[in-house]
């Protein structure tokens, strides 16, 4: 189940309504919504749809998918879920697009509600009203991705349309026998607002009554109308009023006669309302990375820094990436530079100080210090094709990521570097870096490291694809492996555990791996 809370952004609803909060069924797209007037309210309208969906349907809830707002992360909602066995998914901080089921049903209901407010002309303290109407008939259509409805889907039965009526229009509400006079009206007028929740009825906002017991400007709840979908009353009405204040006045008027106006703003004397964050709210200490070596070694953090440029430096040396020679004549130098930066976990603790050090390719020459700079990248409709086969065909799903994969590409061009700042070596500053592997920041570093890849992948018998070159192949017997290269990362498919592992043990044997849990795939 997604589930996303959205607030109204104009006046308060008629009841005190403020919010709302949304569920979607995954496989049918079914939305169930709920008005709340706190943020608070959020856990009771989650566990009324809990019980709701599962009594309706037979089936338990077992995920639910939400962002990292305050009135998801509360323990009470925590412990909810761990007593009911529901696997609550957070989404990674400011990444809206991995809630878009949610973020795009409200983004469709409040252009809906906006649309019904404009074209109906009434207050937009209803805006309540108009996102239940709309939700209902989002329920009764098929989406494009489905040929049959989320209420089919969801009660097993198609919805009838022929209920369906164009919001706030007219409407002539049939009196009630007990309530009728035998001289007098037999109907009152009514704009159209919705469809009763448990009763086979639809909502009216009365604009005009002169029956005891049926007031005017109140909602009430009938089943039998006359519906006008072409007139809109409180929208003629508006029209009436503007028409009507721009006729030019016929009479003649002295202007001295005229009282002055006091066209001086006033200042509003209504008191704001402070905003709620819900019950959990808290913000990070934001601070800023170092930008220099020695700003790193001078920090206070200078323990942690070191020991990530140690870790960096010891990548370097044992790749072998370079070698100190003296500059020969004719030649330039490249600089360096030193990238600090902390890898945080999504509730903004530290949870890795890294380093690079950069070559600074922006200072190389075009046919000199390098030629061919292109790197294929894997689509992301091939890396889909992958689940989906592997959905099909039972395979496994291995990742692995490529520890400092830029530095496993080897150089054909000569290119000279300065020495890295804090680790000029003793007695040889006068000497050079000549680059043997590629290194970070340099124009042709990822063309080599898919070059190097390629040539490892080639010569134990895989194939590449034609239709995309980070994409390798190779069957054995009955069985296949797949590897598929996406910058750093490293994706394997095969439906036999041995062709895995033999595969990771020769990359493992050439190139330094991490292997990655793949629980999560990011495309469910």
């Amino acid at each position: 189940v997604h589930s996303d809370l959205c607030e109204g952004n104009v006046a308060h609803s008629r009841g005190g309504k403020m919010y709302f909060i949304t569920f979607i069924d995954d496989c049918s797209k079914f939305c169930t919504l709920y008005l709340i007037r706190t943020k608070d309210e959020a856990l009771s309208r989650f566990m009324a749809f809990k019980a709701l969906a599962e009594n309706q349907t037979g089936k338990d809830l077992k995920r639910l998918r939400s962002d990292r707002g305050g009135e998801y992360t509360s323990n009470a909602v925590h412990e909810f879920c761990e007593q009911n066995g529901i696997i609550h998914e957070l989404t990674a901080p400011y990444s809206p697009e991995s809630n878009g089921v949610a973020e795009r049903k409200n983004r469709t209901l409040l252009d809906m509600v906006n649309s019904m407010l404009c074209s109906s002309g009434l207050p937009e303290n209803l805006w309540g009203e108009a996102l239940l109407a709309a939700c209902h008939v989002l329920n009764c259509v098929p989406p494009r991705s489905q040929k049959i409805s989320p209420y089919e889907t969801w009660f097993n039965r198609k919805p009838d349309y022929s209920h369906l009526r164009v919001w706030g229009c007219l409407a002539k509400i049939k009196i009630p026998e007990i309530k009728k006079r035998k001289i007098g009206p037999k109907t009152v007028d009514g704009v159209f607002l919705g469809y009763a929740e448990n009763s086979i009825a639809y909502r009216f906002l009365i604009i005009k009554s002169d029956i005891n017991g049926i007031s005017e400007n109140t909602i009430v709840e009938f089943g039998d109308a006359v519906f006008f979908e072409d007139i809109f009353p409180m929208k003629s009405k508006i029209n009436v009023e503007i028409e009507a204040s721009d006729l030019p006045s016929t009479s003649r008027t002295n202007e001295n006669d005229s009282p002055s106006l006091n066209l001086e703003p006033r200042r509003s004397k209504r008191a704001r309302l402070e905003k709620s964050f819900g019950e959990d709210y808290f913000t990070n200490l934001v601070e800023d990375d170092p930008n220099t070596y020695g700003e790193a070694i001078s920090s206070p953090e200078s323990a942690f820094w070191k020991e990530a440029v140690k870790c960096e430096m010891d990548s370097i040396m044992v790749n072998g990436t370079w070698v100190l020679v003296d500059l020969p004549p004719g030649c330039k130098t490249i600089g360096c530079k030193w990238i600090f930066r902390k890898k945080l976990r999504p509730d903004g603790s530290i949870d890795k100080y890294k380093v690079k050090i950069v070559a600074k390719g922006f200072k190389q020459k075009e046919g000199i210090d390098y030629f061919d700079t292109y790197s294929p990248v894997a689509r992301m409709t091939t890396i889909r094709v992958l689940v989906a086969l592997a959905s099909i065909h039972d395979l496994k799903i291995h990742q692995m990521d490529v520890k400092t994969a830029f530095l496993n590409g080897e150089l054909e061009e000569e290119i000279y570097m300065d020495q890295p700042e804090g680790f000029v070596a003793s007695g040889n500053e006068h000497k050079v870096c000549k680059l043997v592997r590629s290194l970070y920041g340099l124009k042709q570093v990822s063309k080599q490291w898919h070059s190097k890849f390629d040539s490892i992948v080639v010569s134990n018998d895989f194939v590449m694809c034609e239709s995309d070159k980070c994409l390798y192949v190779k069957s054995v017997g009955n069985t296949c492996i797949i590897l598929c290269l996406y910058v750093d990362d490293i994706l394997i498919l095969s439906n036999n555990d041995n062709l895995i592992l033999e595969a990771k043990s020769f990359l493992i044997n050439l190139i330094d791996l991490l292997t990655v849990p793949t629980d999560h795939t990011g495309l469910h």
